[in-house]
C-alpha cells in the first residue's frame, strides 16, 4: 500500500485573503432607541466592518456593550481607539452609567 511521507506533503497551505469584509451589525427593528442612536453615530464616524451595540442593562438604557472594527483604528493603541469612540459618543455617555467597548483595527 502507498503511504505518504512528510516529503510529499506541503509544509504550509496557501492562505487566500479577501480584502472585502462583509459588514456585520446586530441592529434590528426591535433594537432600542439608544442602541439605534449609538449605532448610527458610530457608523457615520468610523464606517466599521463590524459594529454591535447591545443594551445590557435590561432595556433601561443605562449600560451598553459595543464591539467595533474599523480601519480608522489601524496603528493606534487600544486606549486611543477607545478614546475616539467615547469622544464620538460624548453626548450619549452623559445619560448612561456604563459602557463596555471592544475595538479592533481592520
Amino acid at each position: 500500500m502507498f503511504s505518504l511521507t512528510r516529503r510529499f506533503l506541503p509544509t504550509t497551505l496557501p492562505v487566500r485573503r479577501f480584502s472585502a469584509t462583509p459588514y456585520v451589525s446586530n441592529i434590528t427593528p426591535n433594537s432600542t432607541e439608544g442602541e439605534q442612536n449609538i449605532h448610527s453615530k458610530l457608523t457615520e464616524k468610523f464606517q466599521p466592518s463590524v459594529l454591535q451595540v447591545q443594551d445590557v442593562s435590561g432595556g433601561c438604557g443605562t449600560f451598553y456593550a459595543i464591539t467595533i472594527a474599523s480601519q480608522a483604528f489601524q496603528g493606534l493603541p487600544v486606549v486611543k481607539q477607545h478614546r475616539l469612540v467615547t469622544e464620538t459618543l460624548k453626548k450619549e455617555i452623559e445619560g448612561i452609567h456604563g459602557l463596555q467597548i471592544k475595538t479592533m483595527a481592520q
